[in-house]
């Protein structure tokens, strides 16, 4: 099944309810439906092999998407935030393309709601590339990875309710739309014929108006963007947002002390933890609202630590956790993260990563417990190797949080010549507090081993974290390197 269907199943039903508000537009399912069919066939008329947004988020990025997919076309949005060098070695290799940008945006928009002509069927191959989306390249040349139009569906299916959000109902965007997160939010928003408000630019008060004066229902944040929404709404009393009934976030880790108090913030608001992968597109794991709510009121701390987990698989989804022969380890034991479903494309077009029994390995580390909750640890790539000895960040990092001075940690390896590597810690304290680094040392020294202990903890302003909320370790790393 083409993705492309499910706009057109919504504009069947409900053609004249609004799909999409963006500043001033407002653009109906129909109108939509029209805008993406115009958009194919100009997208065929140009010869064109692959179709590209560089650009914020705005109406282009739904039309080009559901255009793309009627077209036949892999859709290969562009992070518009990298350097003019690094965009066009991006654009270099999905020549020929037709690529959308701020300065032929409206243009594209206008001529594609403008559409009066017969559409084309769109063609139906599963197995054809729906969506292209660029690694974001730390350690070399960008991976580009591959989600067929069967993995799309999949996960939509198989998560999401057909037209079943009320028309009153809409959802906030704020993530970037060259994401997967921003990619599955588009696309579970139309199957639920739920109206999409988009937020180019992340701004925690420009979030706190448009939930108010578009009485938004629903959001994705990432856990940054949701620290900034606390600290707005605690220092402006004004902050209302009485229509928002559930917010999820997802990817990077979250703060227990944050999503804490946002719980206590809002008690009305149903929080969701939604854990997925570029290559597995999107939401693999959810730690729903119940399981929030019972975290924050029990005082048994099996049920609290909860609140630090990603929760459980989807029904569709399966999760082994394996070392590093690839053994599968029972509950409580840390190793590599692997996963199996319809929705899991763990594919790249230089190669593909998933293995012949459908068993994909995240390179993120963590473990399941007795109760089949998930519990992250970082990335495979982030263990220090001290003296021989693995050294998982994340417990070093948990410890240091748990002090009431510390807002924020991130702890690597920096190079050492007599035990491989180091452990150092960057700290942010919070604001109007100072503590001391012994003290510090001291912690992590009483509650883990001596060689956890880092030797080096430097005071930082603040940490580095891209637009998605994921910590940039090894921005981190070379800082303390020095």
């Amino acid at each position: 099944m083409n993705i492309f269907t499910l706009l057109k199943m919504s504009a069947e039903c409900f053609p004249d309810r609004i799909a999409l508000t963006s500043g001033d537009a407002h653009i109906s399912y129909g109108e939509l439906l029209q805008a993406a069919e115009g958009a194919a066939e100009r997208f065929r008329n140009s010869g064109c092999k692959y179709v590209s947004v560089i650009d914020v988020s705005s109406p282009a990025v739904p039309i080009a998407l559901f255009g793309a997919a009627a077209a036949g076309l892999p859709y290969v949005p562009i992070n518009y935030r990298l350097t003019v060098d690094e965009i066009q070695a991006l654009k270099e290799r999905i020549e020929p393309a037709y690529i959308v940008t701020e300065d032929n945006r409206d243009n594209f928009i206008e001529e594609s709601l403008a559409f009066d002509g017969q559409a084309q069927e769109p063609p139906e191959d599963p197995q054809a590339i729906a969506v292209q989306l660029f690694t974001s390249g730390t350690t070399g040349k960008p991976k580009a990875a591959v989600l067929r139009h069967e993995n799309l569906m999949s996960y939509i299916l198989g998560s999401v309710e057909f037209a079943s959000a009320d028309e009153a109902d809409a959802s906030l965007v704020s993530v970037p739309p060259y994401h997967i997160a921003g990619i599955s939010a588009v696309m579970s928003s139309i199957y639920t014929c739920r109206r999409l408000v988009q937020l180019p630019n992340f701004d925690p008060v420009e979030w706190l108006r448009l939930v108010s004066e578009e009485r938004v229902t629903t959001a994705f944040v990432v856990p940054t963007m949701l620290s900034r929404i606390i600290e707005t709404m605690e220092s402006q009393s004004t902050a209302r947002m009485p229509s928002l009934r559930a917010v999820a976030y997802g990817g990077g880790k979250m703060p227990v002390a944050v999503i804490r108090r946002a719980l206590e913030l809002f008690p009305e608001v149903a929080f969701t933890n939604a854990y997925g992968l570029t290559e597995t597109s999107s939401t693999i794991t959810l730690l729903g609202p119940d399981d929030h709510k019972l975290a924050l009121a029990s005082t048994d701390p099996l049920i609290r630590k909860r609140l630090g987990s990603v929760g459980k698989p989807l029904p569709t989804i399966e999760v082994q956790i394996r070392d590093d022969d690839g053994t599968v380890l029972g509950s409580n034991l840390a190793g590599e993260v692997y996963v199996r479903g319809g929705q899991v494309s763990g594919e790249y077009l230089e190669r593909k990563a998933v293995q012949d029994d459908g068993w994909f390995p995240t390179r993120d580390k963590g473990y399941l417990d007795e109760f089949g909750y998930l519990y992250l640890d970082g990335r495979a790539d982030d263990v220090i190797v001290r003296g021989g000895e693995n050294i998982s960040p994340g417990e070093i990092e948990d410890v240091l949080l748990a002090h009431d001075s510390v807002a924020d940690a991130c702890v690597v390896g920096i190079p050492d010549q007599d035990w491989g590597e180091a452990v150092a810690a960057a700290v942010v304290l919070k604001q109007g507090v100072q503590v001391n680094v012994d003290e510090l040392q001291t912690l992590v020294r009483e509650q883990m081993r001596s060689s956890r202990v880092p030797g080096q903890i430097r005071f930082m302003q603040e940490l580095p974290y891209n637009d998605m909320g994921k910590l940039l370790r090894r921005v981190v790393k070379e800082q303390l390197s020095q």
